[in-house]
C-alpha cells in the first residue's frame, strides 16, 4: 500500500511541476497588453528563439529588452544578483553563508550602491527603463514564475538599476580576482629559493605577438629558463619572508568558495579568443572579426542573444545592434551594428593590491597606521546576512582608505592568518563601475566606439574593432591603476605590501594609465589583430599592467593560421621524439591542421575557433616518449610505458576527442606539478612521492610538513605552461627531484604516475581524451537532487559528453569551461553575421530553446544571425506584438 501511495505521489508532483513549468513558458505569438509601453512593440523569434526586438523609440526598446529577457532567464537574473550582494543562504540556506561573507566582506553590493549614486544620468535612466521592464515581466509572471522559484519557495523583489550593477560586479569578480594569487605566490615565496620563484614566474614569453607588433622569429635563438624575462623586483620582494604567509588550506577554501557552482580548476581562468582581419585578407573585400569569450559554463548560459532596433524619429537617429547580451543589464555587450563589429577578450591587468596593514586599539575602537606614522580610525560596513531556517548572521567589515577608495579588511578569510590584511580593487572606485553599452552599440566609426569606452572602468579588457570601412582596431579599454609617481610609474608587487614600509609610496595609486596611452593599434600593414589573453603590451611600454599574463600559445596559432599564406602547411617532419630539433619541429607543425588559407571566408572563422592543435602539447609529447625510451631502472621495463610512448611519438598534435596522445599528455601535465614541488616545499615527504603514496592517508604527519605539501596547489601562474616547456627543454638540475637519477627517469615517472591516477585502461590505445575529461555543464539547482531531476522529467543538464580540445588550444575547454559563445562579423554584410551561445535562450526545461544549441555548440556548427528586416522577416517563427495598456 504504501508503495501504491509513494508512487502515486511522485506521479503527482511530476505533473504539477511539469504543468507548472509549461505555464512559465512566455507568449510567443499574437498580442500582450503591458503596463508602462508608449507604443507597440514588434518581437519576433527565429527558430532558436532569438528575439528580435522593434519599437518605436529607444525608451519602449530597452524596456522591451528587460521584459523578454525576463520571460526567458528571471531565475537567473535573481540568482546572478543574489550572488554578486552575498545574499543566496537567504534562499538555499546556512550551506552559502561563507559565499555571502565572502562577497559581503568584499563589498560588492556597497560597491554597487556606491556606483549607482555616482552614476552618469544617461547611463542611470537606460537602468531604469530596463528595471521597469524587468518588473512588468515580473508582475505578468507572479502567477506562473519559474520553477526554481516554486520550489524554493520564494518570490523574486523588484528588480532595481542596482541589480544591474551587480550582474555587472558578478562578471568584473570573475575576470579581475587576483588577489588570491599574490597570497599563494607569498606562501610559495616564504618556502622555496629565490631562483626557483623566479623560474616559476615569468612575466612574458619569447613567443609573446603583442597587436600590431612583428610576428615573434621562431628560429632565433631561445632564452634558457633564467633568462625568461622577469620584472625586476621581483626577488628582492619575495625576500620578506619575516610578514608571515596566509595558510595553504585557508587559500583552498577561499578557492572552493569562489568557484560557486564549479568544480574548482587552476587552469580556467577566464579568457577569450578575438581577432580581426583587413579586407585584404578576406573572401568579401571587407574586415571580418570573430570573438568567443572563455568563461565558466553554467546552466543556462551567461549570454542571452538579441537583435535590438529602435526607430528614434528626429532629433534622434535610428538605432539597430545584435550579438550577446547580459541577462540584467541593457544593450549588447558584443556583437555589431550596421557599420562596426565589436568583440572583447580579458587582458587581465592588475586592479586588486593587498595591503598589510598596523592596527591597534580594540574591534570597537580599533585604529591603523597610514604613511608618516599617522593613525586614523578603522570604519565599518555592517552586513546582515539572512539564512533560510537560521538565524540572521551580523558581520561588521572593518575598512581602512587608500587614496580615494575605502578598502575591506579582508583578513576573516584567512582565519590562519595572524596579520590584518586589506583590500585595493578598481570596483571601489565608483567612477570604475559603468554601463556605457548605449554608446557602444550606436558608435559608428573607430573614433566614436573609442569615445563610448573611454570613460569605462572595467573590468580591463582588450577591445577588437572592425568597421565597413575597411578598417580593422585593437585598443586595451579599462581603469589600470599607476602605483606610485604617475609621472614615473612604480613596480607592481606580485604580493602583499606593508602599507606603512619605507617604500610604501611605491605602492600607492596614483590615478590610472591614460586612454590614449594604453596598448592599442589601429589597421596594421598585415591585416591581422588577434588577443587570446597573452601578452599585449610591446617591448618598452612604460606602464606596468600585470605579471601575469596567459601563457601564448592560442594567441601564436591564431597569427600563424589567419598569417599562412599558399603553400603554408603541415609537410614538415617531426624529428625523432626529444632529439635536439623537437622543439623547433613542434612550431614548424604548428602550422597546423587546418588547410592554409588565403582569402577568409566566415566558415574560416569557424575554423579556427574549433581549431584543437596543441603546440604545447605536442611537445610536451615528443619530450615524454623522448624521457621513456632513455629512461632507466624498471622504468624501461613497464610495457605501458613503452606502449606510451609509441603513442607519443606518433601524434600529430591534435587534440581530438577519440585521441589516446592527449590524454596521456594531460594526465602527466596533471601529475608533474605535485610530483615536482611537493619535494621542494616538504623534503621530508621526497621519498613518499617518489613511491606513489596517497599523502592525504599518511598519519603522524607535522601540521606544517602538511601545510607545506598542500602548499603547491597555490601555483597557479597564467603562464605555466611556458614554464613546463622551460623545464621540458632545459631540464635544470636545481629543480631534479632527489631520488631520481636523470631529468629521463623523473619524467617517466611522472607519466607512470599520471597514467595510474588517471585510472588509464592497460591498453592505451583504447584511452579517448574525450571521455577521460568530459565536459559536464548542470544546472545550480536541480544537479544536486536526484529526485527533483526525476519530477521534472527532462534534462535539465548535459551530463558528461566528450569533447576536443584542451586548456591549450584554440577551441579551449575544460570540464565546465570553454567558449561562452562564438561570433563572427562579415563587415559585407551584416546578414551574414553568425553566432551560437552554448546552451538556448530559454531557462526552462520544458522550452523547445532551454539545451536546442548545445549538440551544435558541441560540434563547432554555427547559426546565421539575420540583421536586415528581409532576412529577419525569413527567419521568424513566431511574432507577438507588446502593446501599451
Amino acid at each position: 500500500m504504501l508503495v501504491v501511495v509513494a508512487v502515486a505521489a511522485f506521479f503527482f508532483m511530476h505533473s504539477r511541476i511539469g504543468k507548472q513549468m509549461h505555464a512559465n513558458l512566455p507568449q510567443l505569438d499574437g498580442s500582450l497588453t503591458v503596463f508602462g509601453l508608449a507604443a507597440p512593440v514588434t518581437v519576433q523569434r527565429d527558430a532558436h528563439g532569438v528575439p528580435h526586438i522593434h519599437a518605436h523609440s529607444m525608451d519602449d526598446l530597452i524596456f522591451a529588452q528587460g521584459y523578454v529577457t525576463a520571460q526567458d532567464r528571471l531565475w537567473q537574473m535573481d540568482l546572478l544578483r543574489r550572488h554578486a550582494s552575498g545574499q543566496l543562504a537567504a534562499i538555499l540556506g546556512r550551506q552559502m553563508l561563507e559565499h555571502d561573507r565572502l562577497q559581503r566582506t568584499l563589498q560588492l553590493r556597497a560597491s554597487a550602491d556606491r556606483a549607482l549614486a555616482a552614476l552618469p544620468a544617461d547611463q542611470k535612466h537606460w537602468l531604469d527603463v530596463y528595471a521597469r521592464g524587468v518588473n512588468a515581466s515580473i508582475g505578468d509572471q507572479h502567477d506562473r514564475l519559474p520553477i526554481e522559484f516554486r520550489i524554493l519557495g520564494y518570490a523574486p523583489a523588484p528588480w532595481s538599476p542596482r541589480d544591474s550593477l551587480l550582474v555587472g560586479l558578478a562578471l568584473f569578480q570573475d575576470l579581475t580576482t587576483g588577489f588570491p594569487e599574490k597570497l599563494g605566490r607569498e606562501a610559495l615565496a616564504a618556502q622555496l629559493p629565490p631562483d626557483l620563484i623566479a623560474d616559476m614566474y615569468p612575466t612574458g614569453s619569447w613567443r609573446d605577438h603583442p597587436p600590431g607588433q612583428p610576428v615573434p622569429d621562431v628560429t632565433a635563438p631561445r632564452p634558457e629558463l633564467k633568462d625568461v624575462p622577469l620584472d625586476e623586483t621581483q626577488v628582492s620582494r619575495l625576500r620578506r619572508r619575516n610578514l608571515g604567509a596566509t595558510l595553504p588550506a585557508d587559500l583552498l577554501a577561499l578557492g572552493q568558495t569562489l568557484a560557486l557552482f564549479h568544480v574548482p580548476c587552476d587552469t580556467c581562468v577566464a579568457g577569450s579568443n578575438g581577432w580581426a582581419v583587413s579586407g585584404a585578407r578576406t573572401a568579401s573585400g571587407k574586415p571580418m572579426l570573430s570573438n568567443d569569450m572563455h568563461l565558466a559554463l553554467a546552466v543556462p548560459g551567461i549570454w542571452y542573444e538579441a537583435d535590438l532596433e529602435a526607430d528614434n524619429p528626429a532629433p534622434l537617429t535610428a538605432f539597430h545592434a545584435a550579438g550577446v547580451t547580459l541577462p540584467g543589464a541593457p544593450f549588447v555587450i558584443a556583437g555589431h551594428n550596421a557599420h562596426v563589429a565589436w568583440g572583447f577578450t580579458n587582458l587581465g591587468a592588475d586592479v586588486q593590491d593587498v595591503y598589510i596593514e598596523h592596527t591597534r586599539g580594540t574591534p570597537s575602537g580599533a585604529e591603523y597606521q597610514v604613511a608618516g606614522g599617522l593613525w586614523r580610525p578603522v570604519r565599518y560596513q555592517s552586513e546582515v546576512i539572512h539564512i533560510r531556517g537560521g538565524a540572521d548572521v551580523t558581520l561588521d567589515v572593518p575598512l581602512t582608505r587608500h587614496g580615494n577608495m575605502d578598502t575591506p579588511i579582508i583578513s576573516s578569510l584567512f582565519r590562519g592568518d595572524l596579520r590584518t590584511l586589506s583590500l585595493a580593487w578598481t570596483i571601489y572606485d565608483p567612477a570604475n563601475v559603468s554601463l556605457p553599452f548605449f554608446a557602444v552599440n550606436s558608435a559608428s566609426d573607430w573614433t566614436s566606439m573609442l569615445g563610448a569606452l573611454s570613460t569605462w572602468g572595467g573590468p580591463v579588457q582588450n577591445l577588437m574593432y572592425a568597421d565597413d570601412q575597411g578598417h580593422i582596431g585593437y585598443h586595451a579599454v579599462g581603469r589600470i591603476p599607476i602605483r606610485g609617481d604617475a609621472n614615473n610609474p612604480g613596480p607592481l608587487s606580485p604580493v602583499p605590501t606593508d602599507a606603512t614600509a619605507p617604500d610604501a609610496a611605491q605602492h600607492v595609486w596614483a590615478g590610472y594609465i591614460p586612454f590614449d596611452q594604453l596598448p592599442q593599434a589601429f589597421d596594421p600593414p598585415d591585416g591581422v589583430l588577434a588577443t587570446a589573453n597573452a601578452r599585449v603590451t610591446p617591448d618598452g611600454y612604460r606602464f606596468p599592467i600585470t605579471l601575469n599574463w596567459m601563457a601564448p600559445y592560442r594567441t601564436e596559432r591564431i597569427y600563424k593560421v589567419l598569417e599562412a599564406g599558399p603553400g603554408a602547411g603541415v609537410s614538415a617532419e617531426i624529428s625523432p621524439a626529444g632529439g635536439p630539433n623537437a622543439a623547433a619541429d613542434a612550431e614548424s607543425a604548428a602550422a597546423g591542421s587546418l588547410a592554409p588559407i588565403h582569402k577568409l571566408t566566415p566558415a574560416d572563422m569557424l575554423t579556427l575557433q574549433n581549431d584543437v592543435f596543441s603546440a604545447l602539447d605536442l611537445l610536451v609529447a615528443q619530450r615524454l616518449a623522448y624521457s621513456i625510451d632513455h629512461a632507466g631502472g624498471a622504468l624501461k621495463n613497464d610495457k605501458q610505458l613503452r606502449q606510451a610512448a609509441d603513442i607519443l611519438r606518433k601524434w600529430n598534435g591534435s587534440v581530438d576527442a577519440n585521441a589516446a596522445a592527449p590524454a596521456i599528455v594531460n594526465a602527466a601535465r596533471e601529475t608533474f606539478w605535485p610530483m615536482l614541488l611537493i619535494p621542494k616545499l616538504a623534503p621530508q615527504l621526497a621519498p613518499q612521492v617518489r613511491q606513489g603514496v596517497d599523502l592525504s592517508k599518511l598519519k603522524n604527519v607535522p601540521p606544517d610538513v602538511v601545510r607545506s605539501e598542500l602548499l603547491w596547489q597555490s601555483y597557479t601562474w597564467g603562464e605555466r605552461g611556458s614554464v613546463e616547456e622551460q623545464m621540458l627543454m632545459h631540464t635544470p638540475a636545481r629543480w631534479l627531484p632527489t631520488g631520481y637519477a636523470t631529468w629521463n627517469d623523473f619524467l617517466a615517472a611522472v607519466v607512470q604516475r599520471g597514467l595510474r591516477d588517471a585510472k588509464a585502461p592497460r591498453d592505451l590505445s583504447t584511452w579517448q581524451e574525450g571521455k577521460a575529461s568530459p565536459l559536464d555543464i548542470e544546472h545550480p539547482i536541480f544537479f544536486r537532487s536526484t529526485m527533483l531531476q526525476r519530477l521534472i522529467g527532462v534534462p535539465t543538464g548535459t551530463g558528461p559528453q566528450p569533447h576536443s580540445g584542451d586548456a591549450t588550444t584554440v577551441k579551449q575547454m575544460q570540464r565546465a569551461f570553454g567558449p561562452s559563445e562564438r561570433f563572427t562579423a562579415d563587415l559585407a554584410s551584416p546578414d551574414n553575421t553568425t553566432l551560437n551561445i552554448v546552451l538556448g535562450e530559454s531557462g526552462n526545461p520544458v522550452s523547445p530553446w532551454f539545451m536546442d544549441q548545445f549538440q551544435d555548440w558541441l560540434r563547432g556548427t554555427t547559426y546565421a544571425l539575420p540583421f536586415s528586416p528581409a532576412a529577419i522577416n525569413a527567419a521568424t517563427t513566431h511574432t507577438l506584438t507588446l502593446n501599451p495598456r
